[in-house]
Parts: C-alpha cells; sequence; structure tokens
C-alpha cells in the first residue's frame, strides 16, 4: 500500500473517526458481556476478544470502517464445546478457527462471494436486525417504568439532534445525558454493571492449555471448521454492506486473512472467536466512522472504558444502550427490500423472506443462508430451462423435418427439450440443427442420445449438425448412439 493509501485509509477522517470509535467501543461492552453469557464464559473472555480482533481487523483486514468483534452468531456455536470440554479447548478452537481463515484467504475464498444472490445477503441483513431487535426485548420486559422513559427519550436525543449538530455523534451524546440524568436523577434501573462483573486486568498471553494430540483435533475441529465458515460469511457481508453504505468497494480475500490473524492473536489473550458485526458497523457508519482509526479506537476506547472509566460505565444505564441498539436494528433493516416487491420478480422476493425466516426462526445464519443460496440456484435453473426453444420446418416433398433448437440444454431442461419433438409424425430424413443450443452435461447427452435413437427406431434418417465444440467432445464421450460422434463435428 502506498503513502497515499494509507493516508486515506487512516487519516481522512480522523476527528469522526475517533468520535464514532468512542460510540462503537462504548456499544461493545454490553454485547461482549451478553455473548460471553451466551457462549457460557466469564465476560471477560468476550470483552477481551472484542478488543483484540476490533484492532487486529482494522490493521489487517479488507474493509475499512467495518467493526469485528466478539458476536452472537459465533457465540451460538461454542455453547457445545464449552460445556462439554472447557475453556481452554475454546481457546484452541479459536486459534483453529483463525487458521483455517487465514488459508481461505490465501487460496482467495473471497471470489465466491459472487455467487451469493442480492436477494439473500437482503434476507440476512433483514434477519440480523430482527433478531439485534429481538435480543432488546429482555431489557425492556418487566422493568420500571423509568426504563421505558429513558429508552424513549435516548430515542429522542439519537434522532432529533442531528437535525442540529452532527459535530458530536448524537449515540455518544446520549450516552452522556442518560448516564448523568440517571445518577443525578439516582433512578433505579439496570445497568451495565448488572450485566456481569468486568475485568480488571489488561489481557495477558497465555498458550491454550490442552494437550497437542489427535483427539484434541477431533474435538475441536467440527467447531473450528463451522465458525471459520460462518465467521467470514458474516464478516463479507458486514463488508459488503459498509460497501453498500459508503459507495467503496472492499478487499474480501484480505478481510479474510485479517480475521484469520485477529481470532489467532485473540486465542493467545484469553478471548473467544469473532467476526464481522453487521450492527456495530452501521453505528460506526452512521456516527462518521469511515477509516480503520474508527475500529482501533473503537477497541482501544473499549478496554480505556472497563479498565480505566469502570465505575462510570458500570452506572451507564441499559435503557440508553438498548436504544442504541434499536436504532441500530432500524438502519441495518433493507426497508426498500419490501418497499420494491411490486417491481422485483417474485422468486427473489420469496428467496428473500426465505432465508429472513429461516435464519430468524432457527437462529442459524449460515443455515438461513444456505436455504436463500439453494433456492435462488432452483429458480435460476428454472428460469434458464424455460430459454429452450424448438422451432420445426417441414420440406416441400413431406419427407424431411427440421428441428432448430435455441438454448441451453442441461439436466433441468431436458425433459422440455425432449417434449418439443414430434415421434408419432412418419418422415424418412430429420435434421437437429444445434448451432444455437449448448449441451452442458451427461442428462443432456442422454436424452439427445435417446431423440436420436427413438427417431431411428421409426425408420427415419436423423442427421444432427452444429454442435459448438464442448458439446461435441461431450457427445463424442458420453453418447452410445453408433454414429452421433461422426456427425457431431458438423
Amino acid at each position: 500500500m502506498n503513502f497515499t493509501g494509507i493516508k486515506r485509509e487512516w487519516f481522512s477522517n480522523v476527528q469522526a473517526d475517533i468520535l464514532a470509535g468512542a460510540v462503537v467501543g462504548l456499544a461493545l461492552i454490553p454485547e461482549a458481556i451478553s455473548f460471553s453469557i451466551i457462549a457460557g464464559v466469564d465476560p471477560k473472555v468476550g470483552l477481551y476478544a472484542s478488543f483484540i480482533i476490533a484492532i487486529m481487523t482494522a490493521i489487517f483486514g479488507g474493509r475499512p470502517g467495518s467493526i469485528s468483534a466478539a458476536t452472537g452468531a459465533m457465540a451460538l456455536l461454542m455453547i457445545d464445546l464449552v460445556k462439554d470440554h472447557g475453556l481452554q479447548y475454546l481457546l484452541a478452537a479459536t486459534f483453529l478457527t483463525g487458521l483455517l481463515q487465514f488459508v481461505f484467504g490465501i487460496f482467495k475464498l473471497g471470489r465466491y462471494m459472487r455467487y451469493v444472490p442480492r436477494a439473500v445477503m437482503l434476507g440476512y441483513i433483514n434477519a440480523l436486525a430482527v433478531l439485534i431487535f429481538i435480543a432488546q426485548l429482555p431489557q425492556l420486559t418487566g422493568k420500571p417504568i423509568a426504563v421505558y422513559i429513558l429508552t424513549a427519550l435516548s430515542l429522542a436525543i439519537i434522532y432529533i439532534l442531528p437535525r442540529f449538530t452532527k459535530v458530536i455523534p448524537s449515540p455518544l451524546v446520549t450516552l452522556a445525558v442518560i448516564t448523568i440524568a440517571t445518577i443525578a436523577l439516582k433512578l433505579e434501573v439496570p445497568t451495565v454493571g448488572d450485566m456481569g462483573a468486568l475485568p480488571t486486568t489488561p489481557p495477558f498471553f497465555a498458550l491454550p492449555q490442552v494437550p497437542l494430540t489427535f483427539d484434541t483435533l477431533k474435538i475441536i475441529l467440527p467447531y473450528s471448521f463451522t465458525m471459520s465458515i460462518v465467521g467470514l460469511l458474516a464478516s463479507f457481508l458486514t463488508a459488503s454492506l459498509v460497501d453498500e453504505l459508503t459507495d467503496t468497494p472492499s478487499n474480501k480475500d484480505q478481510e479474510a486473512k485479517g480475521q484469520g490473524l485477529a481470532n489467532i492473536v485473540t486465542a493467545f489473550f484469553g478471548g473467544m472467536a469473532g467476526c464481522g458485526m453487521i450492527g456495530q458497523s452501521v453505528i460506526n457508519v452512521q456516527s462518521g466512522g469511515r477509516g480503520r482509526l474508527s475500529a482501533v479506537c473503537a477497541g482501544v476506547f473499549l478496554l480505556f472504558a472497563i479498565l480505566g472509566l469502570q465505575p462510570w460505565v458500570k452506572q451507564m444505564p441499559m435503557a440508553a444502550l438498548v436504544a442504541i441498539m434499536i436504532m441500530v436494528s432500524i438502519g441495518t433493516f433493507r426497508w426498500s427490500s419490501f418497499r420494491d416487491m411490486r417491481r422485483i420478480p417474485r422468486s427473489e422476493t420469496l428467496v428473500m423472506l426465505a432465508t429472513m425466516f429461516v435464519t430468524i426462526f432457527t437462529r442459524n445464519f449460515a443455515l438461513g443462508v444456505v436455504t436463500g443460496i439453494v433456492m435462488s440456484t432452483i429458480f435460476f435453473s428454472r428460469k434458464i430451462a424455460e430459454l429452450v426453444l424448438v422451432r420445426t420446418h417441414l420440406s416441400d416433398d413431406g419427407n424431411h423435418r427440421i428441428y432448430e433448437v435455441t438454448g441451453q440444454i442441461f439436466f433441468v431442461s431436458k425433459d422440455e427439450f425432449f417434449s418439443s419433438f414430434n415421434f408419432d409424425e412418419v418422415v424418412d430424413r430429420i435434421t437437429i440443427d444445434l448451432h444455437r443450443a449448448h449441451l452442458w452435461d451427461q442428462g443432456a447427452v442422454a436424452m439427445l442420445d435417446r431423440i436420436v435413437l427413438k427417431f431411428r427406431r421409426s425408420g427415419a434418417d436423423v442427421e444432427l449438425i452444429g454442435l459448438n465444440d464442448a458439446s461435441a467432445t461431450l457427445v463424442e464421450k458420453l453418447t452410445t448412439a453408433s454414429d452421433i460422434q461422426d456427425e457431431a463435428a458438423d
């Protein structure tokens, strides 16, 4: 990277990046604690991970402005490992997760993101927005009336203040005002301190205490492989969303390497595996963060807050943080995906809704995305299959029928291809013109073979013309008809 690139990615937006990083750093605290509780580990495991991952991905990642840290999607995958084998195996699995992600980055796995349809991405993002909102409900259920008043007041500050000034991000002002008001009025409301004990020392280096045996690898490999895939998927989608919000490109392969390095280092400092966070990245971008400095500041401010400002951080009301996360869920949800339903193909709407609801009801982001990709593949194949067109011409003497085939012949379209021929017609000669067609698989060749044999059994002389080189090669390898190979080269 040249000096101009370094300056652009690190120092082109210093003030806004620092302030946005401060907002994100504070918002990371309750989330990191919550995700630690989900995984079944001490809160410091998630807090240390968020600090290290945010800084490492800021330096080595491929998407400036994107925030990575401990996440709920990854925490859900760790529950059984922690319950059955303990924290040290989680740290070993975190190291292996990072190693796999780094290898994926070397082999340029990011290129395959183009195979994830936009409808799937929208469904994933919408599901995440809904889950972020749902995750806030426990903080709003059965609470004192003051909690609801503080939440409403926080939302008012978040959305009204930017109409007058954007010098300081409105979420940061919200945290300061609501915390001061809560302390001054001595309100009895849930605070960050109620979420769990905060660490009092910075993370220190230590190797995971597990036996270096094949049995250990058998235990951690399934978890690590799953976490590496889910983590990269979440990070790539987060990067794509930030691409869209900032209208700038990202390097997905570098992002994979950055995530891998972050998780490797995290494992040696007592942290859990993490990945890209769509919600926090939205906070960062909406607060003005654009460069790598914002993610570094988020990590540094997180550690500074839990170590240096712990007495004040503990008194921060959860209502203010809940309001920020509600803002995040509203900002994350792609409202245009519902507004445009009448204009986009119905199949894409079904894919988006299926991805969204499968993810929400199973809480499994990988399953939701796989469902969407499978549905998109099926719908796309059906569309291509419908493009097979067969025109026919009969010679003046009524003895020669010509079939002109246009389109892609493969396992989905082969039946429509077959049904286009009239086997009841009695003619002396059949010509199948394939100049505008392509045979893609053995199903297509088998169907062509069947058509030729069927015509010949009825006494017709069959001729194939116009096969392109790739189709002719496939026919030559797979066909069983006696002389199709000789005709294929025409």
